[in-house]
């Protein structure tokens, strides 16, 4: 694979919130220096040069490990790679910017811009770093799966208020419905309420201890999700003594739209699915 002659190198190579300064052989967080030993910097820098290509374990070999190097090539490249995603916050299971591709190598996936060192002394860099999936500025992850813990949340305490307020939920469905019909709204209360609290419990504490396979889990629970969500959409209605139609119309717009906000703020924190490959180290 062709590698970039080294008078084409920028001496800055700046992804998300990081750069990496060629130079001085640094890697900086928001400007604060990140300590990352030199083979692994090495293979770092090597990817940031080939970002969005694959390079090969075999390159990697002969880039960094000379020939007459008498070292075990495979633990120390897996090591280094290691060390790499340790200093960058990342993960195998759920890439943000190091992809393995088994028995193959590995990719940079995320964009990268570069910059001669003279000209970001004085201008601050203007570009924002893109999420690969969604276009959108990549946001912090702390962030983003603390807004996600509060939709469970906030689920968590619809069911558990809805168990709690049974009866006054059977008087207002008897108020509109009456019957049967009143009958099967309770009954749609009790049960998606008491599915619904073990799944709350479940998303609050794979997002707690940052599951790494979560994006993936979700993926396959989404559908479910958002038919639960979607009835559970309509208990506004219920409040309508209280809050009037208009407020309880607003409150239903609103919850019919927050699953696929949930969805969206899985795939910003897990953004890729989890694959052999990106388990393979």
């Amino acid at each position: 694979m062709p590698m970039p002659p080294s008078n084409r190198e920028a001496a800055l190579l700046r992804f998300g919130v990081f750069e990496v300064d060629l130079a001085a052989g640094e890697l900086r967080k928001n400007g604060a220096r990140i300590r990352l030993q030199e083979q692994p910097f090495q293979v770092l820098t090597t990817l940031l040069q080939n970002a969005g290509q694959v390079v090969t374990r075999e390159n990697l070999r002969e880039t960094i490990w000379p020939a007459d190097t008498f070292v075990d090539f495979d633990h120390s490249l897996n090591t280094a790679v290691n060390k790499i995603r340790e200093s960058l916050g990342d993960s195998a299971s759920s890439p943000r910017f190091v992809e393995t591709l088994a028995r193959r190598g590995y990719r940079f996936i995320a964009p990268v811009d570069s910059a001669a060192a003279a000209a970001t002394v004085s201008v601050p860099a203007l570009e924002i770093a893109l999420h690969p999936e969604l276009h959108v500025p990549v946001p912090r992850r702390g962030l983003v799966r603390a807004l996600f813990a509060l939709i469970q949340a906030m689920y968590l305490i619809f069911y558990v208020s809805g168990l709690a307020h049974l009866h006054d939920a059977d008087q207002v469905a008897s108020s509109f419905l009456p019957g049967w019909r009143a009958l099967f709204i309770v009954g749609a209360v009790l049960v998606t309420g008491a599915v619904g609290i073990p799944l709350r419990l479940y998303l609050l504490s794979a997002i707690a201890f940052d599951f790494r396979r979560l994006g993936s889990t979700f993926g396959r629970l989404f559908p479910f999700v958002l038919a639960l969500d979607q009835l559970w959409a309509i208990a506004p209605f219920l409040l309508v003594p209280q809050i009037g139609v208009g407020l309880a119309f607003a409150a239903t717009a609103a919850l019919l739209y927050v699953p696929f906000s949930e969805r969206t703020l899985v795939r910003m924190a897990y953004s890729l699915p989890v694959t052999p490959d990106a388990l393979s180290n």
